[in-house]
């Protein structure tokens, strides 16, 4: 099963991961995992002020920061793992990426701020689950 895994470095990345190390039919060698984070698109005066070559490697070394140590935890439980990163919102860019990559499921941490919440501040999870037509496990 070809897996994708939205990660941003949270407790609810921390949930997610334990989830799937209860469920070996998730946290399997056979499975092809990719982790996918996506890092925010900084305002275009800033990108000006400091520049786009600046800006890119911030980018990156925040991406490293939350994708190395999921790869590693994955790692020591026998999954080989590719990570790649993006900017962008993150809810479009997730849910694209697990269209165009013919993934069989996108799996991803939820803060779980119900209805209200949703309404009122949005919701990566609901975007990706309104705009994916992969099928979704979302963990709370």
């Amino acid at each position: 099963m070809k897996i994708l895994l939205a990660v941003d470095g949270s407790k609810f990345t921390k949930k997610m991961l334990a989830y799937m190390t209860t469920h070996e039919e998730l946290l399997n060698a056979r499975h092809e995992v990719t982790l996918i984070t996506v890092q925010p698109q900084l305002p275009p005066r800033a990108r000006a002020v400091v520049g786009k070559e600046v800006v890119q490697s911030y980018q990156a070394e925040e991406a490293q920061k939350v994708l190395a140590p999921v790869a590693k935890f994955l790692e020591r439980h026998g999954v080989k793992v590719s990570s790649e990163w993006k900017v962008g919102h993150a809810a479009e860019v997730i849910a694209k990426l697990a269209d165009s990559g013919k993934f069989d499921l996108l799996v991803m941490g939820s803060h779980g701020h119900g209805v209200l919440g949703n309404l009122v501040m949005g919701s990566v999870a609901t975007s990706v689950l309104a705009n994916c037509k992969v099928p979704v496990l979302l963990v709370r």
